[in-house]
């Protein structure tokens, strides 16, 4: 378990955005990314009968369309222990492989940080 109050300002700003997203859109998962400017991407689950992503997946979408060149971290609220295969190849595809992707609990206490390697 990673110490929530002794993260960096900026990804404990990331960790509360994908908190209130997922809280606000009463969805599974809330996820934000920041870019190499210090721009956030916030984004919930996507659960359409035509669509489904991770919110984790959604963020990083937002952040392309948005122009993003890179990422500097990504977060992720969620029940699950950790993040899929599929969401950290999303981060690692804008971010590279040593992008940490902090996993908080829903109550926004970070259980661990993976790399998207």
């Amino acid at each position: 378990m990673t110490d929530s109050s002794a993260l960096d300002p900026e990804d404990r700003k990331i960790v509360t955005l994908a908190r209130s997203a997922r809280a606000r859109n009463g969805v599974p998962e809330g996820a934000a990314v920041r870019d190499e400017t210090g721009r956030t991407y916030v984004a919930g689950t996507v659960a359409l009968d035509s669509l489904r992503l991770s919110a984790l997946r959604t963020a990083v979408a937002m952040a392309v369309a948005s122009g993003a060149k890179s990422l500097e971290a990504a977060a992720v609220v969620t029940g699950a222990d950790t993040v899929s295969d599929e969401d950290r190849a999303a981060v690692r595809d804008l971010g590279g492989p040593g992008t940490p992707v902090l996993v908080a609990g829903p109550d926004g206490a970070v259980r661990a940080t993976v790399t998207a390697g």
